[in-house]
């Protein structure tokens, strides 16, 4: 091991830290939005610094050797410590707002339509909503929580209050051609339909139709999206059938701009509001009671 008492560079143990809490370059490499030579090249250079190998192959991915989980174990506490720190920081600058990140989606088709309700509910609580789209920080960094839809396994660290089951179902505006027809016919019928999709969301159809016992097999893709907002404001235009859960659609079904003739059904996810578990906070709480009232 080199004599030196200079410190590796912040970017090489922030590498590390990823790749051995992973066990994967790959997934490290995605967290950290990098490349997987980049992660590889900084775990080489920090291995060489160190005169230590630091990892070994574990079938097709990696862990930690003993040198290895020693680092992983006080990174882990410097970066946690770190995180801490800087939220501490950048608190008083924000005016000691709530930060709250939830998919673009459900910003602007669930929570944006809410806001006056919940000011006047809890006018204690200054909330500052940041959209986010792709995975979460494994750590929530930035924020104070997230509202997602998601299903176990969530990742480690992470509290999750579960707000309400997520419900699924096609709906699809009254203006298409023969939606009277089409309202009124088994669920049978939509297998002779192109569906409209997200990319952000590739399970929703198969998933239903798995719940309704239909073959996912035999569905019929048309246009896609990259956003689930996009699907669903192609839905309310008269573009075709669209998936939704439930409550981002709730304001359009009372409104007469899109129907739901065949319902919704329960999946194996949920609304969830989470928080990183080494800084859960009082306002969450009262914030998740408040979400959990809204979905009931």
């Amino acid at each position: 091991m080199k004599a030196s008492h200079t410190l590796p560079s912040l970017n090489a143990l922030r590498a590390f830290e990823a790749a051995a809490r992973l066990r994967s370059v790959s997934r490290a490499a995605a967290e950290l939005h990098v490349t997987h030579g980049a992660v590889s090249r900084q775990l080489r250079a920090l291995e060489e610094e160190l005169g230590l190998a630091l990892f070994e192959r574990d079938g097709r991915g990696i862990r930690p050797t003993a040198a290895g989980n020693r680092l992983l174990e006080a990174t882990s506490g410097a970066f946690s410590q770190l995180r801490d720190c800087i939220t501490a920081l950048r608190r008083p600058q924000r005016g000691d707002a709530f930060v709250l990140g939830c998919p673009g989606s459900l910003l602007a088709r669930w929570m944006i339509p809410r806001l006056q309700d919940l000011q006047r509910d809890l006018p204690g609580l200054t909330l500052h909503l940041a959209a986010q789209e792709g995975d979460f920080a494994p750590h929530l960094d930035g924020l104070d929580a997230a509202l997602l839809l998601g299903q176990a396994p969530w990742p480690a660290g992470w509290n999750v209050h579960t707000l309400a089951t997520e419900r699924i179902g096609p709906v699809f505006s009254p203006s298409i051609p023969g939606a009277h027809v089409l309202a009124h016919q088994p669920i049978e019928a939509l297998l002779s339909r192109e569906l409209l999709h997200t990319r952000s969301r590739p399970q929703a159809w198969p998933t239903w139709a798995a719940l309704n016992g239909i073959d996912s097999a035999r569905l019929r893709y048309g246009t896609g999206f990259e956003h689930l907002y996009y699907q669903l404001e192609a839905a309310v235009a008269g573009l075709g059938v669209a998936i939704a859960p439930e409550p981002l659609v709730a304001d359009d079904l009372v409104n007469g701009r899109l129907i739901a003739p065949w319902g919704f059904v329960d999946t194996e996810g949920c609304w969830a509001l989470c928080t990183a578990g080494n800084r859960d906070d009082p306002r969450a709480l009262e914030l998740a009671a408040w979400l959990q009232r809204q979905l009931a």
